[in-house]
């Protein structure tokens, strides 16, 4: 087979390809091959009628046609493989010799990726959330763990917000008792709007042996009409919370002191805000590395990857048992504001790919064959498979280029992030040197770390 490639106007090359009559005979015996598992012939069974036979019967121009069929796609895929062209379409085929006897030739025209310029990308500054852990993120930590310890207390006060109150509730509509709105000896937390707005409101300010009544809209919203609600008060308790001291540290952690309490909490939270900031900074490259990408992005790269995008939602769905129309519904979206959505980020991640090639091109930056291994073994270990035999697989089903693509990509976003100026969402500049883990610190493959919960203290050994 011989084949040449000539580029052309509006992103698209063409591809010509020669094949002679010898080698593609060889089409026409895979085409008589397959013809005889489908036709029967008498005193043959299915497969087993020689090409002699079949060709008496129903004449060598049908196997000619089927050969073509079959063996032009994969004609096609070897110039593609051979000239290295990054097709991102399907081709149009155009049979211009072959097509009753002799060689075979035909041209494939076919939109490749484009090549985008990316003016200012060493220059990047992108804004991503702080690192740096506050005083304030340590007491919130700190008081959702006393909270875990607060004991409730009878007080003799009128009930405020965040005061839990034993009320006799009677829910009614027309009379008539409703199930779910009526109960005795019921614990409420003020301010929780748990049952109707208007009970917190005649709760605040309400004292040991109050009766009150009001009527208020059904909180499901499906019923007509006020229901008319009557509560007894018969108990107003606060949380009372501990000390926040030595002897709190040591019974609520494994810790005997309130400052290493506070240390071992600014390391996690830390661990968990370096992580998510790592994972924003890259994120934010890319996007600002999209808005310098001014070139129109070809539709079936956006079309692919809103397939693509689409098709995980679905897996996604799927595996929580759920439709599309159900998912539609729940999150309040029409079919048509999921595909805008879709293509919106769609288009961005083109411009990403395109821009992450562009870099790639500029600084020189390679996939090695160390790169290449590396890649395989990794693929390889996922799936229990030999790295050798990944590699082969990969190679003839010509996806090698797809793959050095990828590396690619990587040391370009990789190069990036090590040169793009880092601020916090309020402009301060960010060290890089913040964002890494102590040598000492284990943290899983996506940069998060085993102690990334910050909520794990005696309480939870004491579950165990």
């Amino acid at each position: 087979m011989k084949s040449t490639v000539e580029p052309l106007e509006g992103n698209k090359v063409k591809l010509s390809v020669e094949v002679d009559e010898q080698e593609f005979e060889k089409a026409i015996d895979d085409a008589f091959r397959k013809i005889a598992r489908e036709v029967r012939i008498p005193g043959f069974r299915p497969g087993k009628a020689p090409r002699k036979v079949l060709e008496a019967r129903i004449g060598k121009q049908t196997a000619r046609v089927q050969a073509l069929n079959d063996a032009i796609p994969d004609y096609f895929a070897q110039a593609v493989v051979e000239h290295d062209v990054d097709v991102i379409a399907a081709p149009e085929i155009d049979i211009v010799d072959g097509q009753e006897h002799g060689a075979v030739a035909f041209d494939a025209v076919v939109e490749v990726r484009p090549q985008v310029t990316v003016p200012g990308y060493a220059g990047l500054r992108v804004a991503i959330p702080s690192p740096t852990v506050t005083s304030d993120e340590i007491d919130a930590q700190l008081e959702r763990l006393r909270a875990q310890f607060g004991e409730l207390a009878a007080v003799d006060r009128p009930a405020a917000a965040g005061d839990y109150v034993t009320i006799d509730i009677a829910g009614s509509q027309d009379g008539e008792p409703l199930e779910g709105l009526t109960a005795d000896d019921y614990l409420y937390q003020v301010g929780s709007g748990l049952i109707v707005p208007e009970l917190d409101e005649q709760l605040r300010g309400a004292k040991v042996g109050e009766i009150f009544e009001f009527d208020a809209p059904h909180p499901s919203g499906e019923l007509e009409g006020d229901l008319h609600f009557r509560v007894l008060v018969k108990e107003i308790k606060e949380r009372q919370l501990p000390e926040l001291d030595d002897a709190f540290a040591s019974e609520a952690s494994e810790f005997d002191t309130l400052d290493e309490l506070r240390a071992d909490y600014a390391t996690r939270i830390g661990t968990v805000k370096k992580a998510r900031a790592s994972m924003a900074l890259r994120e934010k490259v890319g996007e600002a590395l999209a808005e310098l990408v001014e070139d129109e992005i070809p539709e079936a790269l956006v079309t692919a990857e809103m397939r693509e995008r689409l098709n995980d939602l679905l897996m996604r769905l799927q595996a929580q048992g759920m439709g599309l129309e159900r998912w539609l519904e729940l999150s309040g979206r029409t079919q048509e504001q999921l595909l805008e959505e879709l293509r919106q980020t769609a288009t961005v991640s083109a411009k990403v790919d395109l821009a992450l090639r562009a870099v790639a091109d500029a600084e020189g930056l390679e996939a090695t064959e160390e790169d290449l291994d590396a890649e395989y073994e990794a693929a390889a270990s996922r799936l229990g498979v030999d790295p050798a035999k990944m590699r082969e697989e990969f190679a003839r089903g010509g996806q090698e280029q797809a793959v050095r693509s990828d590396i690619k990509k990587r040391k370009a976003l990789d190069w990036l992030v090590e040169r793009v100026e880092i601020v916090d969402e309020e402009g301060h500049p960010i060290d890089r040197a913040d964002l890494e883990y102590p040598a000492d610190e284990p943290t899983d493959h996506d940069g998060e770390s085993e102690a990334a919960d910050t909520d794990t203290h005696r309480d939870e050994e004491d579950d165990s």
